[in-house]
């Protein structure tokens, strides 16, 4: 006797038994039962939550069990429909707990924390024993309150695709930009637009026929700006323009991609815990009560170039925080930037503060070719003292990892107030580096603010260990609800056209013929 719950197993292998001698989970006298139909319903609602279902076979599930409810079903045939339908829903509730592909397929230095343990093959098995299927669909994916935020922007934006604002394109923008003031042919489209957008409010004082770009129309601009990550200036620009242009389908398939990332992504690993989303530019701290996130700091932050050096995705533990920290100088940074830059300018060693360490610790603090030729042949390292030119500011939070990230204060605090601030090696730069370190030190009593302060204006480096490891995560979202707003962003590492690319293959191998027939 075959159980059941191995079905589903051996469908995969392309091995369905003839015969399977137990009682139908899906079928009454060999027409479909209550719960089957349920599941059906299930499926067929796969793309609320940015999933396709011809991945579940859906429709040629629904042939197959219409057309049993008009004679009923017995042996293999009975058999083999039960158990296409329990690999379907196994499917959904694996798909919708932990996502569809492993994503260090797709990202080579990706290094999260797979999701908790999860057997749906139980879960489903539970789920039709109580009686409550649809709950247990719900509860595989994400309890995170953003999950849900994005799952409604999906829908909105599924309704925006129908709207006529998208029926004709934007005109092109005189000299490439457009100012506040100038008259445009394109502004009438562009009223339109944006109340179906919601940026301009349906009351606004913007006549529908008017040609002058001003007032309400550049006001709604800038929400747009704001949303999209761009310079709130009012001025439509190509990159404005661009975003502008971007049709509701195109922001139902961004919003599907973040979906699948948050599906991957530990966002409940302890009590406190830090969140940087690159594409952002953003760190969140968080406290987590019975279940519930609770904000307590954000900040600005830059990240690793686009073009060069960019931030990977991983999540480690905060276990150190260095005060008036040196910087030790990453042989690829010295090799490539730094001794370049010292043998056109030597007066730079000394203005910066460098130094130079040999490999049995000995310091010195004078400028030679031979010293930097050791520095290139690696017998010597450089790197820069504490003090107000330091490359790292006056803190240092530390969570080892493979690719030496870690968090840090900045003397270049002048980079935030850009709006796109991707100028990093790799490491991420904090704008409240404070606030960081009172919320990480929270539980340690005796470091007040004061003391805070002190340590980091010290000017000697000192190195404090955490009484409690703290999660950070590294994570990747280019679709964000905040206040109520759907924002996009930029996808700066260029990772949501391989998870596109990946998906579309993922789906391909479901979809085809043979796997079909199984």
């Amino acid at each position: 006797m075959i159980a059941r719950w191995a079905l589903a197993g051996l469908l995969l292998l392309g091995l369905a038994p003839a015969v399977v001698a137990e009682e139908s989970l899906w079928f009454e006298q060999g027409r479909p039962n209550p719960a089957a139909l349920q599941a059906l319903e299930l499926l067929a609602a796969a793309p609320a939550d940015g999933l396709d279902p011809r991945d579940y076979d859906t429709q040629r599930l629904t042939d197959a069990l219409t057309q049993s409810a008009l004679g009923p079903l017995a042996g293999e045939a009975l058999s083999h429909l039960d158990a296409r339908l329990t690999l379907a829903m196994q499917r959904l509730l694996s798909d919708l707990h932990g996502g569809r592909i492993d994503p260090r397929q797709i990202h080579a230095n990706f290094d999260l924390a797979p999701p908790a343990p999860f057997d749906p093959a139980a879960v489903l098995r539970e789920a039709l024993i109580r009686q409550r299927l649809p709950q247990a669909v719900r509860e595989a994916a994400p309890a995170l309150s953003q999950y849900a935020n994005l799952r409604n922007a999906l829908a909105l934006y599924r309704a925006l695709a129908k709207s006529e604002a998208w029926q004709r394109p934007l005109a092109p923008v005189p000299r490439k930009k457009l100012e506040p003031g100038q008259d445009w042919p394109g502004t009438p489209a562009l009223r339109q637009r944006l109340l179906a957008l919601g940026d301009l409010a349906p009351d606004a004082s913007v006549p529908a026929l008017a040609t002058r770009y001003e007032g309400a129309l550049v006001q709604a601009v800038q929400g747009f700006q704001q949303r999209h990550g761009l310079d709130s200036d009012g001025v439509i620009g190509a990159d404005t323009w661009s975003q502008l242009a971007l049709t509701p389908e195109q922001r139902v398939r961004q919003i599907e991609l973040t979906l699948e990332r948050l599906r991957w992504t530990p966002l409940l690993a302890g009590p406190r815990m830090i969140v940087v989303n690159l594409p952002e530019f953003v760190l969140r701290a968080y406290e987590v009560h019975d279940g519930r996130i609770d904000l307590r700091l954000e900040s600005k932050i830059i990240v690793g170039s686009a073009f060069k050096t960019g931030t990977p995705l991983f999540d480690e533990r905060m276990r150190f925080i260095e005060f008036s920290p040196y910087w030790n100088v990453p042989p690829s940074i010295a090799r490539k930037e730094l001794v370049p830059r010292l043998r056109r300018d030597p007066g730079y060693f000394l203005a910066q503060g460098f130094e130079f360490v040999a490999s049995d610790g000995r310091v010195s603090s004078g400028l030679s070719d031979a010293q930097l030729e050791a520095v290139l042949g690696g017998q010597m390292r450089l790197r820069q003292r504490p003090g107000p030119k330091n490359a790292l500011g006056s803190i240092k939070f530390v969570f080892p990892n493979n690719d030496n990230i870690y968090l840090h204060d900045t003397s270049a605090p002048e980079l935030f107030a850009r709006a796109r601030r991707d100028f990093s090696h790799g490491c991420i730069r904090v704008e409240q580096p404070l606030a960081l370190a009172k919320f990480v030190l929270q539980d340690q009593p005796d470091w007040d603010e004061q003391r805070i302060r002190d340590a980091m204006a010290q000017g000697h480096s000192a190195t404090l260990k955490l009484t409690d490891a703290i999660p950070v995560v590294i994570a990747y979202s280019t679709v964000v609800v905040k206040q109520g707003k759907v924002n996009f962003l930029r996808d700066l590492y260029g990772h949501d056209r391989v998870l596109d690319q990946a998906l579309r293959q993922h789906s391909a191998k479901l979809q085809a013929p043979n796997a079909r027939a199984r």
